[in-house]
């Protein structure tokens, strides 16, 4: 059994699974925040626009409690593009932009754009 246990260990580490875990649960936190931001602040401003009535559940009847319930279906198109709105903003917000880079014109490896030799050739740049 011990060595089940040290080959799971190793298994965890290895395949970076310990840093999946971790990056599912802060992305549900995240994902929590932004519900919180569309729900409370952005789909109240939306709902002035948006036509009055209870139109979510607008439906059409098929047979007894068949229906056909595109007024949900809207409004969840909606609610995604929202969110998607939101991670986008909040991930270009957050998120660092790479650095920029250039081509080395002998071996075509990608290097710094302020370097001055190539380190995978050694030729100036």
């Amino acid at each position: 059994m011990p060595s089940t246990t040290k080959e799971f260990r190793e298994f965890l580490l290895k395949q970076n699974a310990f840093a999946l875990a971790i990056g599912v649960i802060i992305g549900a936190a995240i994902g929590k925040v932004v519900s919180g931001i569309v729900e409370d602040v952005l789909m109240p401003v939306i709902g002035l626009v948006l036509p009055g009535g209870d139109w979510r559940s607008a439906q059409i009847t098929l047979s007894g409690q068949n229906a056909i319930k595109y007024g949900d279906l809207a409004g969840r198109v909606i609610d995604f593009f929202v969110v998607a709105l939101v991670v986008f903003l909040l991930a270009k917000a957050f998120l660092e932009k790479p650095a920029p880079t250039r081509s080395c014109p002998q071996c075509l490896e990608t290097i710094p754009a302020g370097a001055r030799k190539c380190r995978a050739c050694a030729s100036p740049v």
